[in-house]
């Protein structure tokens, strides 16, 4: 790659970008040069300094400037209420769409042997711990409803288990406002399956 022109190392490097293929990275490539290089050069910016600033938080994992991220040092949260998720991105659709006040724990990913991420690139170890401390009373479970979700959620379950803490896994099934003939047939078998009592 390094004796390739710089506009085909452009092109290359803006494949890196999830969806993006070879026709899009060109796109993009000729539309900053051709268009908005001031544009490309405060992106450039901004992307080496968030690469160079931007971690992890030490205690729910999740993207932070700083060592504990601004919603796990909040005093405002519940920290006996820990919401197990797969990524960034949930947390901010659970955070948006609901009133949960509680705490995360960003797993950055679900069980794959298949592709290399066991349990210890997850952080199952620090799950472990966090729920060993005894300040977390219920674990909630939020995984997406894959198969690499649900074996995630499966093997989250049993570590609080383990530690002696209630777990509760996000409901599936039909949609709000969704029609039964429309549902796919997975998602019919599994809300059929998981129905709850309406009254005794």
């Amino acid at each position: 790659m390094s004796t390739a022109p710089l506009l085909e190392q452009l092109i290359e490097a803006l494949r890196c970008l999830p969806g993006v293929g070879r026709k899009s990275a060109q796109r993009m490539a000729y539309h900053v040069l051709e268009r908005d290089r001031d544009g490309a050069g405060r992106l450039a910016a901004v992307l080496a300094e968030a690469i160079e600033r931007i971690g992890h938080c030490e205690q729910c994992r999740d993207f932070s400037e700083t060592p504990v991220c601004p919603l796990c040092a909040s005093g405002a949260r519940d920290r006996s209420l820990l919401c197990a998720i797969e990524s960034p991105a949930d947390r901010l659709a659970i955070e948006t769409a609901t009133g949960y006040r509680g705490l995360y724990f960003v797993l950055q990913g679900r069980l794959s042997p298949l592709d290399g991420i066991g349990p210890r690139e997850l952080g199952l170890e620090q799950l472990a711990a966090r729920l060993a401390e005894g300040e977390v009373r219920e674990l909630i479970v939020a995984t997406n409803p894959t198969v690499e979700g649900e074996a995630t959620a499966h093997y989250l379950g049993q570590l609080a288990r383990a530690n002696q803490v209630p777990s509760s896994r996000l409901a599936h099934g039909v949609p709000l406002g969704g029609e039964l003939e429309y549902v796919d047939r997975g998602t019919l078998a599994h809300a059929f399956t998981s129905r709850t009592r309406i009254s005794d």
